[in-house]
Formats: structure tokens, C-alpha cells, sequence
């Protein structure tokens, strides 16, 4: 992207705090145009309120952004992304997931024609570049000898229990929330192929999932773990190398990591302890994004096989 790149956010909320912190950091950004329909006061940025609009399509008639960052409630994604998509030529970054269904998920394919949805589509997998994830991805990357990856753990777990039917207001089930980051991170390490049986417990607040996904030409499972029954939160995902014996286990909550074989330590990653996680994981993410080659996971391609095995039913037979 150009040296100077015009940002128009749409969606002033809680999430839109982290876009705004980590695109203050960059001399580079300009932030041409806030959208909300319900904001009651104009978000400043850098010392300047850029304009307000209550539209999307106002705010594209007046300005000719680089890059729209779309930070509002996912059944809009589709819709808002379509009108960047159509009535701008900038590169659109849409908050995770990238749709709320698959009939919307078809309706952004069908722009292809018209747009180019797959160059310019971009979806905020953060999870896949926060620091612990990026250095377990750097060390399979420098151990090929350690083979492919043949199990996967993962167990996602947010206090959301005490919020009661709010919970389920905002964020559907716990697969429905946390599943996206669950399935965004691990296609920083594997090529998920598709769902394979899935279970929800506890009236939508507990979940058990299983994957199917390739490894270095090896085939595995992916089992994965969400609920909101617990007291803090705690995420945690394990990779096993079963014909070497080594092990990464990563914490994305303390965002450290350690690898090992056997009784022996090989690697570990620790944290700073003053950056917070989001940011975190926003700031390479942008350091991505605005470059002349984003990262792959940011792309539609990833968004798409995400999406599809997130909304998937698990085939006949399987554990439903």
C-alpha cells in the first residue's frame, strides 16, 4: 500500500478501541471517516475528529479510502463488506468471522465477478498472530525434522456463565464464539480439511468438536474443546509430533509457549507482561495488512475454509 493510507472504520464499539490504539501507532495511517448509525459522540484520533457519518454509502460518496475496517456486529459483515466492495477500491478488513451464515458467505462469492473479493477481502484472524502462535509456527517451520503434526488439543474457556442469556444475546454458543479463533489459529500450523463431528452441551454453552486436517502430506484430528462453564479465562492448545516425540504446548492467554521431547526442554517463549493480548495481536496483524503482501490467513481463501467447517453439520454417522 501507498505511504500514506486513508482509513475509514465502520463500527465505534468495544472492538474498535483496539483497531484505533494500534492504527495511532502508525504515522502513516489517516483516519478519514468513523460510521456509526448509534454513536452519539465523534471518536477522535490523534488529536483530530475526522467525519462522522451514519451510512456507509455517505461516507464512500465523500472519501476515497485505502482501507475500510469494518468493526461491527458479524450479521452486518456481509452487507457492509459488499458496499466497501462495490462502491470503493479499497482493501476491506472485516472483523472475525467474516460472516454470520453460509448463505452470506455466497453472497460475497458472487461479487467475484464484479469485485475482486479475493484480493481485497481481508478477515481479523487475530488469534493466528498472537506472539505465542507465531513463534510455535517458527519453530515446526525450522524443525522439519520433528515431522508433521499428527494430534491437536485445543481447549477455549471464557467466564461468560455469570452473564446468563446476555451471553447467548451477544455471542450465540461457545462454538459459534470461539470456535472461528480456535479454527483461524490452527490454519497457522495445518490445512484444515473439514468438521467431523461436533457435540453442543449445556444448552449451547459447551462444546466438543473434531477436525480433520493435513499435515506434511499426514492426515489428523483436531479436537477441540469451548465452554463458557468456568471461572476464568483460560485458552490453551497442544501440538503433538508423534513420530518424534516432541510436543508444543502453548498458552494464549499468558501468550507463552514451551516445546519438548520427553523429560528433555527445547524451545520456549515467554511475554513481555506490559503489552496487552490484543493489541498484541493486532499490531503484527496490521504490519501485515498494510503491507504489499498480506499474510495468507488474513485472506477470503482462509476466511471461506474457516467459515465453511465452522457452519459445517458433522456428516451422517458422526457424533451430532
Amino acid at each position: 500500500m501507498s505511504d500514506l493510507v486513508r482509513v475509514g472504520l465502520v463500527g465505534v464499539g468495544i472492538i474498535a478501541r483496539t483497531h484505533l490504539e494500534v492504527l495511532a501507532e502508525q504515522a502513516r495511517i489517516s483516519l478519514e471517516f468513523t460510521v456509526d448509525p448509534h454513536l452519539t459522540e465523534r471518536t477522535a484520533f490523534r488529536g483530530t475528529v475526522p467525519p462522522h457519518y451514519s451510512a456507509l454509502p455517505d461516507a464512500l460518496e465523500a472519501h476515497h479510502p485505502d482501507l475500510v475496517v469494518i468493526a461491527t456486529p458479524t450479521d452486518t459483515h456481509a452487507g457492509l463488506a459488499a458496499q466497501a466492495l462495490t462502491q470503493s477500491s479499497a482493501r476491506v478488513l472485516v472483523e472475525k468471522p467474516l460472516v454470520h451464515d453460509l448463505d452470506s458467505l455466497a453472497r460475497l462469492r458472487s461479487l467475484e465477478g464484479t469485485a475482486d473479493v479475493r484480493g481485497r477481502v481481508c478477515v481479523a484472524h487475530h488469534f493466528a498472530f498472537s506472539p505465542e502462535v507465531r513463534w510455535a509456527a517458527e519453530q515446526i517451520a525450522d524443525h522439519p525434522d520433528w515431522g508433521p503434526v499428527t494430534g491437536i488439543t485445543s481447549a477455549f474457556h471464557d467466564p461468560y456463565v455469570l452473564r446468563g442469556e446476555q451471553a447467548f444475546a451477544s455471542y450465540i454458543s461457545s462454538w459459534m464464539d470461539s470456535g472461528v479463533n480456535q479454527l483461524s489459529m490452527l490454519a497457522r500450523f495445518v490445512e484444515l480439511m473439514a468438521l467431523t463431528s461436533v457435540r453442543h452441551m449445556d444448552d449451547g454453552a459447551s462444546a466438543w468438536c473434531t477436525v480433520a486436517y493435513r499435515s506434511r502430506g499426514t492426515v489428523g484430528t483436531a479436537r477441540l474443546r469451548t465452554s463458557w462453564l468456568t471461572g476464568s479465562s483460560s485458552k490453551e492448545t497442544l501440538l503433538t509430533f508423534g513420530r518424534s516425540g516432541v510436543e508444543i504446548w502453548i498458552d494464549h492467554t499468558a501468550m507463552t509457549g514451551f516445546a519438548a521431547r520427553g523429560g528433555r526442554l527445547l524451545a520456549t517463549h515467554g511475554h513481555d507482561g506490559r503489552t496487552p493480548r490484543k493489541v498484541a495481536h493486532y499490531r503484527p496483524l496490521y504490519a501485515s495488512l498494510l503491507s504489499d503482501e498480506p499474510d495468507p490467513v488474513l485472506g477470503f481463501d482462509t476466511a471461506t475454509a474457516v467459515t465453511e467447517i465452522h457452519h459445517a453439520t458433522p456428516p451422517p454417522g458422526a457424533d451430532a
